[in-house]
């Protein structure tokens, strides 16, 4: 005896098919699980640690590649200014007459310290940290620069 309003069993063919659609897409979440996670995720570089002797140039400036370090007129304070612009990334130059730091792609320009003065470039440069070493009797024996 049959009811009409009983509902059928499922066949063996629907039950898989089912199942096969579940793990698929149980399957395709944990795939993707760790890219939704991650996605966000960097991992900082390790801070470089560069050592300049002292003394500076007469100037007060000793530009390495990837910063320019300025030194006051007494020498015991100190900061380093990134030599990257960031308005496109052009690798700028310290004009020594003019006490500005330009860049030679778009002639943004900047001070000493990093400012933005005019140009293309919207934002100041980045200043890295820097450790004035002295000796024992206060004289200045070197600079460390953190980039």
């Amino acid at each position: 005896m049959s009811c009409p309003d009983c509902a059928k069993e499922p066949d063996r063919r629907s039950v898989l098919l089912r199942f096969v659609r579940w793990a698929a897409a149980l399957s395709g979440l944990a795939l993707i699980h760790p890219l939704f996670r991650f996605s966000g995720f960097t991992i900082k570089p390790k801070p470089k640690y560069i050592k300049i002797a002292a003394p500076l140039p007469r100037s007060g400036v000793h530009a390495e590649r990837e910063f320019f370090l300025f030194a006051s007129a007494d020498r015991s304070t100190a900061w380093a200014v990134s030599r990257t612009c960031t308005h496109l990334g052009c690798r700028v130059n310290f004009l020594e007459d003019k006490q500005l730091i330009e860049c030679p792609c778009h002639q943004s320009r900047f001070t000493p310290q990093g400012e933005r003065l005019a140009g293309p470039a919207q934002r100041n440069l980045p200043v890295f940290p820097v450790e004035v070493e002295q000796d024992a009797t206060g004289k200045v024996t070197g600079y460390v620069v953190t980039v």
